[in-house]
C-alpha cells in the first residue's frame, strides 16, 4: 500500500498513522473508564459503600490510563524495557531515600501532633516514663522545635541551672508522659 502513495505522501503517512493510533488509544481509554464508572455505579446501587466506590474508580482510572500511557509511548517508539528500567531505578532510589529520612519525618509529624493535641505545653514540668515503676526523663519544657523538645532538668544543689535534655518528639508518642499542673 505504501507504493501507492507518492514520496511526499509517505512522509506525511509516517506522521499521521501514529498520531491517529495515539488518538484511538486515548479515546478507547476514555470509553473504558466511562464503562468502568458505570459498572462501579451499578454495583454501588447494590449496597457497595461510597468509600469503596471512590477507591474502585480511582484504581480503575489509574490502571486504564496507565496502560494507555504505556501503549502511547510504545507507539511513539519508547521501549518498554527502558521504561521498566527507569521506573525500577526511580522506585529503588525513592525507597532508600524514604528509609533514610523516616525518623526525621516521624519527628516532624509528631511535632505537628504535639502542637495540635497538646499533651504538654511550654514551661510545664513533665516526665517521660520508661515504664510504670521506673523514673524517666523529667524537667521543664523550654523549647519545642521540629525534631526535639528541650527539657531543663531541675537545678543542681550548687544553684547552677540544670542540664538540658533534647528528646526526639516521636518518643512522646512511644512512652507515657507525666505532666504536673502549674
Amino acid at each position: 500500500m505504501r507504493d501507492f502513495w507518492p514520496a511526499w505522501g509517505q512522509e506525511w503517512l509516517d506522521l499521521i498513522v501514529p498520531l491517529i493510533q495515539v488518538v484511538l488509544i486515548a479515546l478507547t481509554a476514555w470509553l473504558l473508564q466511562q464503562l468502568a464508572r458505570r459498572v462501579i455505579r451499578r454495583l454501588g446501587e447494590h449496597n457497595l459503600p461510597v468509600e469503596l466506590q471512590n477507591v474502585a474508580r480511582r484504581i480503575s482510572a489509574a490502571l486504564i490510563y496507565g496502560a494507555a500511557l504505556l501503549l502511547v509511548l510504545e507507539r511513539l517508539g519508547v521501549s518498554a524495557a527502558v521504561l521498566w528500567a527507569a521506573f525500577t531505578g526511580f522506585a529503588a532510589v525513592a525507597a532508600v531515600a524514604f528509609f533514610a529520612v523516616w525518623s526525621v519525618l516521624s519527628n516532624i509529624f509528631c511535632t505537628v501532633l504535639i502542637f495540635t493535641t497538646r499533651p504538654f505545653r511550654l514551661y510545664e514540668h513533665i516526665e517521660v516514663l520508661e515504664n510504670g515503676e521506673k523514673a524517666g526523663l523529667k524537667g521543664k519544657v523550654i523549647d519545642i522545635n521540629l525534631i526535639y523538645t528541650t527539657l531543663e532538668e531541675d537545678s543542681t544543689s550548687e544553684g547552677q541551672p540544670g542540664n538540658l535534655l533534647q528528646i526526639p518528639n516521636s518518643l512522646f508518642f512511644q512512652r507515657a508522659v507525666r505532666r504536673w499542673r502549674r
